[in-house]
């Protein structure tokens, strides 16, 4: 877990992006957010918060809200909890462009955390119940929501 490569991708004197760091401890109720990012193309961002960071994922098509709707999720650089408040917009020329939003936020418990395999029960605004991510060829995961 490390955020180098999350600082080599930006230059912190054009960015409004968080610098942050890596907290030592984690949080009791774990923090996610996702986040509308309008870049070259429109995506949404799940982060979620482990060992200090937030482990991100970029999801080509509004995340799941329903059991039996999976989408796609790469695997992204690491980035500070501080990332979790952050809207705005990254000036263009920068590493990932455009204006990004808060979709939603809330906590999440780990039910299950396996290298290729993450359970979670998610308590947002407009996610709720129980997700997996499974990863399948290198950075390439689905996500979806868990039949009850």
């Amino acid at each position: 877990m490390d955020l180098k490569e999350y600082w080599k991708k930006r230059d912190f004197t054009k960015t409004k992006e968080p610098k942050g760091r890596i907290k030592k401890t984690e949080s009791k109720k774990r923090i996610f957010v996702i986040q509308e990012h309008q870049a070259r193309h429109l995506h949404w961002d799940l982060r979620l918060e482990m060992r200090g960071v937030l482990k991100s994922w970029a999801l080509p098509k509004i995340p799941p809200r329903k059991a039996g709707e999976k989408r796609l999720a790469v695997q992204v650089e690491d980035h500070p909890l501080d990332y979790a408040t952050f809207e705005g917009t990254i000036p263009k020329g920068s590493y990932g462009a455009g204006q990004v939003k808060i979709w939603d936020k809330g906590t999440f418990q780990v039910l299950e955390l396996k290298p290729k395999k993450i359970l979670i029960d998610v308590r947002g605004k407009k996610l709720k119940g129980k997700y997996a991510l499974i990863n399948f060829k290198n950075k390439n995961w689905l996500f979806f929501k868990i039949k009850k």
